[in-house]
């Protein structure tokens, strides 16, 4: 790669990459990297950091080899959009190998590439097999899907609102991770998860197990349903409601595991939960005793203050509330359930349930660029997302920088190693994609044994 700065005639550094003159901007000269999205900057980030190959493997799912048990026809039936410049939405794009897929990014540098089904034919070819009068072009398979976006927590959370988002709020988005990780791999046994930052706002989470890629819109549809427990809405003083005698199992683990102490050790603090009258009065509606929340209510207003400074309000107040809903003389079991109502309606996670449900739903790809922050959709680790710092994420600027400054790369293949981009792309590739393909070829050379044998019967006879 060639890598330096060169003048232009009106007397502006230009920085050059690989041969792609760049206009610089001012901020560079030895100060700060920019943030943002530069659309300039698309050709270079396709064609030497996007990990095309990495995506090609895993939308293949085993079906690029030469095992006889392989599906040519597997990659060039999925849907891929691309959304261009000025907001042109091009749809059912669909690519026979990697060759024609990294073409066609590097020729359109796509401000947005997001991922649909599989169908039954290629896409592309969709209207000549319409004309057939066959209605032949449905979707076969497809990831199970998740998407959590943080405007769904505005009225819990009281340091942003809208598509902004800080290190106060983002708990949220890490509380939804182990919540819904946990489950997926407990309770229904899928074992290949990629969770992924959107680069903005939020999180997505792929299931890509065999059995996750080929449930049907019911089936999907069951196990959203599993995860909804937030039915509120802003008419409602309690947006969750715990009925019965005793917990989900699910909830429960949830609760105890998660939720509880990401509420009282983290988010009551830093996002004030009660430390106003116009905060607390949001709790208190929840509580259907009106003697308990005069109560509360008289001794909040009377003692607006801890009784030392060292002590946080939010912790006294949530600590009083507590006693009072789970001392012995509340011998109802919904009121005592009160406490943890509270907990799930601040903490749970709050899915777009369409996006799960319904196989024909389309995806940003990871590793895209938001074109609203140029930040990269790097995957999260489940096992460390407590220590996802959404605000140090690469930014195309920056890695333009950084490949820039890396000077002449021998071994072009791997550029990206050299770039704040290689920790992710490692991550990638060892905790997620090595692991599913390796189940992958496993499961289609065990599928082919089971043909081959069977075979043979049929013959013996």
């Amino acid at each position: 790669m060639a890598g330096g700065e060169e003048e232009d005639q009106n007397g502006r550094d230009n920085m050059v990459i690989d041969g792609y003159e760049l206009e610089t901007p001012e901020l560079w000269q030895g100060k700060t990297i920019p943030d943002g999205f530069n659309a300039n900057y698309l050709k270079v980030y396709y064609g030497k950091l996007f990990p095309l190959a990495d995506i090609f493997k895993w939308m293949s799912y085993g079906n690029d080899g030469k095992h006889p048990a392989c599906d040519p026809s597997y990659f060039g039936r999925r849907e891929f959009s691309f959304t261009l410049d000025n907001d042109i939405y091009l749809r059912f794009q669909s690519f026979n190998n990697a060759s024609e897929l990294e073409n066609s990014i590097r020729e359109k540098c796509p401000f947005k590439i997001d991922i649909g089904p599989v169908y039954s034919v290629d896409p592309a070819k969709r209207h000549a097999y319409a004309q057939s009068g066959d209605n032949v072009f449905t979707p076969v398979e497809r990831e199970l899907i998740f998407d959590i976006d943080m405007t769904d927590y505005d009225d819990v959370r009281y340091c942003c609102s809208g598509a902004d988002v800080c290190l106060n709020c983002w708990p949220l988005m890490t509380i939804a991770i182990k919540v819904i990780d946990i489950a997926l791999r407990d309770d229904f046994g899928f074992k290949h998860i990629l969770w992924v930052y959107s680069g903005r706002r939020g999180v997505h989470c792929w299931v890509c197990d065999v059995k996750a890629r080929r449930l049907s819109n019911e089936q999907r549809a069951a196990i959203a349903d599993y995860f909804r427990l937030y039915k509120g809405n802003e008419n409602n003083h309690k947006k969750v409601s715990l009925m019965g005698p005793a917990l989900h199992p699910f909830l429960v683990r949830s609760y105890t595991e998660v939720l509880k102490d990401f509420f009282e050790k983290k988010l009551l603090s830093v996002q004030n939960l009660l430390s106003t009258e116009e905060r607390y009065e949001k709790i208190l509606e929840m509580i259907p005793d009106e003697s308990i929340t005069s109560e509360l209510r008289g001794k909040w207003q009377n003692n607006r203050r801890s009784s030392s400074a060292k002590e946080d309000i939010n912790v006294v107040r949530w600590e009083q509330l507590k006693h009072l809903l789970q001392s012995g003389k509340q011998k109802a079991q919904g009121l005592r359930r009160c406490v943890e109502e509270i907990v799930f309606s601040f903490t749970y996670p709050r899915l777009d349930m369409e996006v799960s449900k319904h196989m024909n739903h389309l995806l940003k790809a990871p590793f895209c660029i938001h074109p609203k922050t140029g930040r990269i959709c790097v995957p999260i680790d489940p096992n460390h997302c407590e220590e996802f710092n959404p605000t140090t994420v690469p930014t195309l600027c920056k890695l333009l920088e950084e490949l820039n400054d890396s000077g002449l790369r021998p071994d072009v293949d791997r550029e990206w190693d050299e770039t704040s981009l290689g920790e992710s792309i490692r991550l990638f590739r060892s905790s997620f994609l090595q692991p599913l393909l390796k189940s992958c070829k496993e499961e289609m050379e065990n599928s082919y044994n089971v043909k081959l044998q069977q075979s043979k019967n049929t013959l013996s006879w």
